[in-house]
């Protein structure tokens, strides 16, 4: 495992929409592997591989209760009910703002080994998937921040 560059908001790479998965090998363990470690190091609660460099549709997420991993992942449903709570990004440090996001959300997602499976996110977790989610497809938080925060708001 490695320690990987997480790229900034400067960076174009991060407004462009990322590939689909078709190879479960090891290079893609591998990433996986160090996108964990470089979360870990980074104290965050997801990546999503852009926000290293890579162009594909992976991402992981750990908000406390373990690490997912979610390779080609979609939301296939999510609640009528929004919650509206401060977010940040390891790509845009030390900036917050508060997003709109839905209050729970199931992701279809496939794993390291190409097994497809069902996870639902409620509260943080549904923030989290949404927002990496978003990485794939060359969105960031800001686009769609309901109002910045300053740092006396935290």
């Amino acid at each position: 495992m490695a320690l990987r560059k997480i790229v900034t908001k400067e960076d174009p790479i991060l407004r462009r929409i990322s590939r689909k998965v078709e190879k479960f090998d090891k290079r893609l363990w591998d990433l996986l592997d160090d996108m964990k470690e470089t979360l870990a190091d980074a104290d965050g609660a997801g990546l999503a591989a852009v926000q290293v460099g890579v162009l594909r549709r992976v991402v992981i997420v750990d908000v406390g209760d373990g690490l997912l991993e979610l390779i080609n992942p979609e939301i296939t449903d999510k609640s009528e009910e929004f919650q509206e709570e401060a977010e940040g990004c390891l790509s845009i440090p030390g900036e917050y703002g508060i997003t709109r996001r839905p209050q729970w959300v199931i992701v279809k997602a496939q794993n390291r080994e190409g097994k497809w499976v069902l996870y639902k996110g409620e509260g943080l977790k549904a923030r989290c998937f949404c927002h990496e989610l978003d990485h794939l497809d060359g969105i960031l938080y800001t686009d769609n921040v309901i109002e910045m925060l300053d740092e006396d708001d935290l």
